[in-house]
């Protein structure tokens, strides 16, 4: 054996390192795919009776964990699922305008005026997209409600309402529990509004009762009255609970009762059960196109997770601009192994949203991204793009495609893969258009953001106590 390689030609010992270095990236490019199954009929008719009332809540050890659904498993008949897939991007799109509108707004009253803390009602809060929801009890009643790590007062529609828009469940009546109470104009609590709705609270018609508003970026809105409950979260009671009991209501939210606000503010549930689960909650989200559970865990307890790989946490980021939401930061990524080099991963941090769809890049990282995507995933037909999409393909037919894996790192040296479901956009259920499932901002200041459809079979979790975010893979099931 020794003869026959000391007779290897003097070129070959020369070029060989280069030849089995070549041999050992093919490898690993193939490594750094995964398969798509295509399966064009993983959009079902649903009936019009709601789904998720019998959501299920367990107990388990110090976490109560709740059974967490895709809205659009939950309400309603979808006749026309190609119009509903295409229409959710344009609520998206009018969600993040909404954010980076509220952002300069914020930056802009510093400079011009730092006494000036009011935000006009027309900015509001972002747009709420209606994408996952649990069950609730509500003075005991169930309550099917949107859940969102972008808004922080948690609100349900009320009788008597003076305009409400459609919902499946019956609308909480405050009159019938005896456990309700409204909260004083002149009262802490109502004062602390401002940093929960960006709106002052109000004296009600009695001149006693708070009045809330908050007003979404594409003219939604629910204002009413603030008022003390008893909440439970599977088995645990939360007593006192500070919510919103909405009079006036109008907008995207589905046939939900109303929103469960996860944010950082005084009156977000992360921080009024703060005594009960210590800042902490997670979620696993899972793939919207199917009818597999997801699940909202309350409580620091990692042992009730069921991830499979093990938990990285990055820093939480401060952001003075939307100091109520959750900031990490995005120092690269990677498309089939190879990492992206823009400048635009320099710009400061990424906000992390369950309401938002689409994760939106700074338009030199998506640009690098776009153009090493189609370097990888090439001799596939191009189908026209739509709406913020505009990177897409014919896939009609194929039962099943090769996709570069897309991997994001943040500080701290964690690593987190893209699930295979959040690579690709579905315009038309059959295929024939399908879209890289991520978006350009319009420049380069804007703030990034990571949407819920790149969150989905992942455990993420996040520790207001200790200012972290971790990431595990997990396939969500609640069972």
């Amino acid at each position: 054996m020794a003869k026959a390689t000391h007779n290897l030609p003097l070129m070959l010992w020369i070029f060989l390192p280069f030849l089995l270095l070549n041999i050992a990236n093919r490898v690993h490019c193939f490594e750094e795919k995964k398969v798509l199954v295509l399966n064009k009929f993983q959009w079902k008719q649903q009936s019009n009776v709601p789904r998720c009332l019998s959501q299920k809540s367990r107990r388990e050890k110090n976490a109560i964990i709740l059974e967490m659904k895709p809205w659009d498993y939950c309400f309603g008949m979808i006749k026309n699922w190609d119009a509903k897939l295409q229409s959710r991007l344009i609520f998206d799109n009018n969600r993040v305008q909404s954010l980076q509108s509220r952002i300069r707004k914020a930056v802009s009253s510093r400079i011009e005026d730092q006494s000036d803390t009011q935000i006009p009602l027309s900015s509001g809060i972002k747009l709420q997209t209606l994408n996952y929801i649990v069950t609730v009890e509500l003075g005991g009643k169930k309550m099917m409600v949107i859940i969102d790590t972008g808004s922080d007062l948690t609100w349900v529609q009320c009788q008597p309402c003076k305009s409400c828009y459609s919902q499946q469940d019956p609308l909480f009546d405050p009159a019938i529990s005896p456990s309700y109470q409204s909260i004083l104009c002149n009262s802490s609590t109502c004062q602390s509004l401002q940093s929960s709705t960006a709106n002052s609270g109000a004296c009600g018609t009695n001149q006693r009762t708070c009045n809330y508003v908050v007003s979404y970026g594409d003219g939604s809105y629910t204002w009413g009255e603030l008022g003390h409950e008893r909440l439970n979260l599977g088995t645990t009671a939360v007593e006192d609970f500070v919510f919103g009991c909405g009079r006036n209501n109008k907008g995207l939210f589905g046939g939900a009762a109303g929103l469960m606000g996860l944010g950082r503010s005084d009156l977000s549930l992360v921080s009024q059960t703060y005594t009960k689960f210590g800042g902490v909650f997670s979620y696993c989200l899972p793939s919207t196109e199917t009818d597999a559970s997801g699940s909202l865990t309350l409580g620091g307890d990692s042992s009730v997770y069921k991830n499979s790989t093990p938990i990285s946490y990055t820093k939480m980021i401060s952001s003075s601009e939307l100091s109520t939401s959750y900031f990490l930061n995005l120092t690269g990524i990677s498309i089939g192994g190879v990492a992206l080099q823009p400048p635009g991963f320099a710009n400061g941090g990424m906000l992390i949203d369950s309401g938002t769809v689409i994760t939106r890049l700074a338009p030199s990282v998506y640009r690098a991204l776009r153009a090493e995507f189609l370097k990888q995933f090439s001799g596939f037909p191009p189908a026209p793009g739509f709406s913020i999409l505009d990177t897409c393909f014919n896939l009609s037919e194929y039962e099943e495609v090769n996709i570069p894996i897309l991997r994001m790192y943040f500080e701290e040296a964690v690593e987190v893969d893209v699930d295979v479901t959040g690579i690709f956009y579905f315009i038309k259920t059959d295929a024939s258009q399908v879209c890289l499932a991520l978006a350009s901002l319009s420049n380069e200041n804007e703030i990034g953001i990571i949407g819920n459809y790149q969150q989905k079979n992942l455990r993420i979790v996040y520790d207001t106590k200790e200012s972290k975010l971790g990431f595990a893979e997990e396939t969500c099931s609640f069972v």
